[in-house]
């Protein structure tokens, strides 16, 4: 499976839902959160450290480590 990461991360083509729904606000801890992990450089370092246990092409690209560990860490979904 190829590895996502978010800078070239795509948005899903739509399946059963109208994709112009409204989002949710989110919470203040996690958009703090993010933040933080975005200054601090976790995304590229999560996907620094997960290369090599990715294919290059082959598959269609899996969420981005970072977002994956995120998740992982939380249990929460992840808003953008």
């Amino acid at each position: 499976m190829a590895m996502g990461t978010r800078r070239q991360r795509q948005r899903q083509e739509e399946l059963w839902y109208r994709g112009d729904l409204a989002e949710a606000p989110g919470h203040p801890f996690y958009r703090r959160l993010n933040e933080l992990l975005d200054q601090a450089g976790f995304d590229e370092f999560c996907e620094a450290r997960c290369q090599k246990f990715y294919h290059e092409k082959l598959g269609r690209p899996s969420l981005a480590p970072g977002i994956y560990f995120r998740v992982s860490v939380t249990g929460t979904s992840y808003c953008t």
